[in-house]
């Protein structure tokens, strides 16, 4: 059997998609067999795209440990412009399991758009105190907890090291009931943020969509940004930029990619 599929990448957060009838047409092991950088085409995820009522499609995702996620931000973009069909300029609602999404996509070339996502109200969960390790010493920190209809934990600290938040992110995650993304966010200058994401079902990557936006949550809600005003955050695959407006609704702005189309034999 030949699966047709499409490689995507939204600053430096890569994806295979697939267009399905149902989400349940692909398994949680071939997912993890696709992800796989060394013997699959390699991704943080599978994006199946499906057809939906009363909207453009149906995006469900599958993390690289085949697990699947209630949202995904970079994802969303993705899923996004493969579901253009060449429009220059489209505003579209995506369904996911975290419920519509709104998309409004500027196509930027022939395989490239920006696309602008309502990711819906950033939701309080309370705080967790959690052993943090950075360049300034080791101790207990409180990081705020978030959802954007996935759930994340974020502290604003001194940046860390791969090897720290790869620490953090997996020991922190297994104290939250279903796991957790978690985030380490240090606000550079006014409005602007620089972030380091370990994503429950992935590990360390270079973007996440949900996580910038959780994090502009958070900063407006502690008063270290302002709400109506844009806000770039900053991750090792490049800036996106963030609104929050007062009542907590969160939009996000990005690019997105196709890389490249092809088929494996399965």
């Amino acid at each position: 059997m030949q699966l047709e599929f499409e490689k995507y990448e939204a600053t430096g957060n890569d994806f295979i998609v697939v267009k399905v009838a149902a989400p349940e047409a692909l398994s949680p092991e071939q997912a993890m067999a696709l992800c796989d950088r060394h013997f699959g085409i390699g991704a943080d995820g599978v994006l199946l795209i499906s057809p939906a009522a009363h909207v453009r499609a149906r995006m469900t995702v599958l993390n690289a440990d085949g697990s699947r996620p209630e949202m995904c931000g970079n994802g969303l973009r993705c899923a996004a412009l493969a579901v253009s069909e060449g429009d220059d300029e489209s505003d579209f609602v995506m369904l996911t399991d975290a419920g519509p999404r709104t998309c409004q996509l500027r196509r930027t070339g022939p395989a490239s758009a920006l696309v602008t996502t309502g990711l819906g109200v950033a939701v309080d969960e309370g705080e967790i105190i959690h052993p943090l390790h950075t360049a300034d010493g080791r101790g207990d920190a409180t990081f705020v907890r978030v959802s954007m209809g996935n759930p994340h934990a974020i502290v604003f600290a001194p940046q860390i090291s791969h090897h720290d938040l790869d620490v953090l992110g997996s020991s922190l995650s297994a104290r939250i009931p279903g796991g957790s993304n978690v985030e380490v966010a240090s606000v550079v200058a006014p409005q602007k943020i620089e972030l380091a994401v370990w994503e429950r079902g992935v590990g360390r990557t270079l973007a996440c969509g949900t996580g910038a936006a959780a994090t502009a949550a958070a900063a407006v809600a502690l008063g270290l940004a302002e709400a109506d005003v844009p806000i770039e955050v900053r991750l090792p695959g490049g800036p996106l930029e963030l609104l929050v407006d007062r009542e907590r609704h969160v939009t996000l702005s990005g690019p997105a990619r196709r890389v490249f189309r092809g088929q494996l034999s399965t």
